[in-house]
């Protein structure tokens, strides 16, 4: 059960915050507060003062962020810092002025060095330099953990941090150059199969080593949180395995049913070599992921082929 009954979730139409809100829609009297972009710009200052000083949410999760995958972070890192940035910082001070009682900051496993200690424990946060590719993004997510951490020890609120790994499944962004690695996967694995390609090229060696968590795992790993009296100021949100992005593409393959080659395309960066989340903190907390990957990866690729029949695929 949860303390408090009214409950912001900042980023609801994205993966992650739709799912948080169907799971917590399963929660007995819970009130859910939502706003689309267009009704309150997260950077906007003002606006989100506002919206706080009317509203009054009890608690907060915040799950908005501009995402993407390599190519869009390193393309864009001025956005990718700066819209992050400023998003969080008008959100959680605001919060924090009107009275949130909680508040649940969501980052990124890419706030840890780049060659940290595998698998990756939280005591490793600033032991390293960043993996440059995604920096500005990982820099944004470091300054929003520490503000929450900051307000905590300083003004005793209930402000705490979750660090995700790669995450995926229902609602997913499937632009071909923005997207992350799995749904981008699937869309090219897809589109091969539907034109009869014979061959599909994956970036990198496929050598480095990723760790996935299904979406909906996550969010009950969220309301999981939301019900502690004491989490941890970060705590790691992940499936505790990994496995090579060539591996990946052969399940992803396997699943959509491509039976052509694939192949590696070594020009192309391969970012992070490993990033394996140590989550034995959490599970310390009483918390463990139940979807495999195969599943989750089925239960994806029927949801993208639901959305391609109603032609609401999300792609931006």
């Amino acid at each position: 059960m949860l303390k408090y009954s009214s409950i912001y979730v900042a980023g609801h139409r994205g993966m992650v915050g739709s799912a948080v809100c169907r799971r917590l829609q399963a929660e007995p009297g819970i009130r859910l507060v939502t706003r689309n972009r267009a009704d309150l710009d997260l950077e906007d200052h003002v606006r989100v003062d506002d919206f706080f000083r009317q509203e009054r949410p009890e608690m907060v999760v915040f799950a908005a962020a501009r995402v993407g995958g390599i190519h869009a972070n390193n393309t864009y890192p001025v956005e990718f810092l700066t819209e992050n940035l400023n998003a969080q910082l008008a959100t959680i001070t605001s919060a924090f002025r009107h009275g949130v009682k909680r508040f649940l900051f969501l980052g990124s496993t890419c706030i840890y060095p780049r060659m940290a200690n595998q698998p990756i424990t939280e005591d490793q946060l600033l032991t390293g330099p960043l993996e440059q590719t995604n920096e500005a993004y990982a820099l944004a997510k470091i300054c929003g953990l520490k503000l929450c951490e900051y307000y905590r020890r300083q003004h005793g609120v209930l402000f705490h941090s979750a660090m995700p790994t790669n995450l995926y499944g229902p609602g997913d962004n499937y632009h071909p150059q923005h997207s992350h690695v799995l749904p981008a996967l699937i869309l090219r694995f897809h589109s091969a199969k539907q034109n009869d390609v014979p061959s599909v090229a994956i970036w990198g060696t496929g050598e480095p080593r990723r760790e996935f968590l299904f979406v909906d795992d996550m969010a009950d790993a969220i309301v999981h949180l939301l019900s502690l009296e004491n989490p941890p100021d970060w705590v790691n949100v992940g499936s505790g395995k990994d496995r090579s992005i060539l591996e990946l593409a052969r399940l992803v393959a396997k699943v959509v049913g491509f039976q052509g080659a694939i192949e590696t395309d070594p020009s192309k960066p391969d970012g992070t070599p490993r990033k394996l989340t140590s989550i034995r903190l959490l599970e310390s907390t009483g918390w463990s992921p139940t979807t495999d990957l195969e599943d989750g990866v089925r239960r994806t690729y029927a949801d993208f082929l639901r959305r391609i029949e109603s032609n609401s695929l999300r792609s931006v």
